[in-house]
């Protein structure tokens, strides 16, 4: 497995529509790998495929270090239900941080990596996570839907809570 470099705003490919994924080959299964080694090398917590440079319909997941990444392949929002609004940041935005509102439950559609179609129901920071990521596949960013951006000191004492 290799560490991908991370695209970085303002790449055009991040505010690009990606492709479907159609092939569900090893090629797929090395960038899954890849893109998973990645996000946990840069500390985070989801990593979609514009941000390594592909312009594919994919992503990975994992709030929790050790909890088994989520991986995202096509994925499409069936439900969506109440309201949040957290901190959000971006390993495409360095030191960028705001507060964003999203659905507080999401139900997905999406595919395995061998194509298999499941469905996930995600609520609280695990939705908002997933949300971010679905965001990067059609070429959202965080930053068009903060409410207020965060300063180093408001972040310190939103991670002391």
């Amino acid at each position: 497995m290799a560490i991908l470099p991370i695209v970085m705003f303002p790449e055009k490919i991040l505010k690009q529509k990606c492709d479907k994924i159609t092939s569900f080959d090893k090629k797929l299964a090395k960038l899954l790998n890849n893109m998973y080694e990645t996000m946990v090398e840069a500390d985070g917590v989801g990593l979609a495929a514009p941000q390594v440079g592909v312009k594919k319909q994919v992503a990975v997941v994992e709030i929790e270090e050790g909890s088994g990444a989520i991986e995202l392949i096509n994925p499409e929002v069936l439900e969506a239900e109440g309201e949040q609004t957290g901190v959000e940041g971006c390993l495409s935005f360095p030191d960028i941080y705001g507060e964003v509102s999203r659905p507080y439950r999401v139900k997905v559609r999406a595919q395995d990596r061998k194509g298999n179609f499941f469905e996930i129901e995600a609520e609280d920071f695990l939705a908002r996570a997933i949300q971010h990521e679905m965001d990067h596949l059609q070429g959202v960013l965080f930053t068009s839907k903060v409410s207020r951006y965060i300063t180093e000191e408001e972040l310190e004492r939103f991670e002391e809570k």
